[in-house]
């Protein structure tokens, strides 16, 4: 936990870290690379390398994945695997939530942006990765990196077959997170 304890002292400063690797198991098993934008989104891309630097994300399920759509995953507080799946998607992480930081980028295939609730400033530890461009996202979700490597991988991991996209049985996992420099 000294990781997130660094990011209460600096959450204000820009994030150290410029990238993620993440090892997927499950239906897809491989690496996705991600390049973080902490020039566009500081704050998010700090709270996500917090999670990801103290081992938070690992374990944790792409609990929703919506075909030609997203992959949605990063739930700690209720999507590790092994877990009650019913209340994944439901969770975040014991850091605060964090305001919108938009941009003028759009949600492209690769794309990766922060999951909310309805309110723009309630991003906290989940996040998502396009499966193809979603322009409709543009300018209402916080874009906070894009794919380098593994698209093929993200391709792979298991679709939602329940309501809203809702993985149905085992899903797919981020095994390690592992953070970039």
């Amino acid at each position: 936990m000294r990781n997130l304890a660094l990011l209460a002292m600096f959450a204000a400063t820009p994030a150290f870290a410029t990238g993620l690797e993440i090892d997927v198991t499950g239906e897809a098993n491989g690496t996705i690379v991600i390049d973080l934008f902490e020039d566009v989104a500081p704050n998010h891309v700090a709270q996500i390398t917090a999670l990801a630097a103290d081992g938070l994300y690992d374990g944790v399920v792409f609990h929703r994945v919506i075909e030609g759509f997203m992959a949605q995953t990063g739930d700690v507080q209720f999507g590790r695997k092994g877990e009650d799946m019913r209340m994944a998607g439901m969770g975040g992480s014991e850091l605060p939530d964090i305001a919108a930081e938009f941009s003028d980028i759009t949600f492209d295939r690769g794309v990766v942006g922060m999951a909310r609730a309805q309110d723009p400033n309630s991003a906290n530890s989940q996040f998502f990765i396009m499966f193809a461009p979603g322009p409709f996202l543009d300018g209402q979700y916080t874009v906070v990196g894009e794919v380098t490597s593994g698209l093929e991988v993200l391709d792979q991991i298991k679709l939602g077959a329940g309501q809203n996209g809702a993985v149905i049985g085992e899903p797919d996992m981020m095994s390690a997170v592992r953070v970039t420099e």
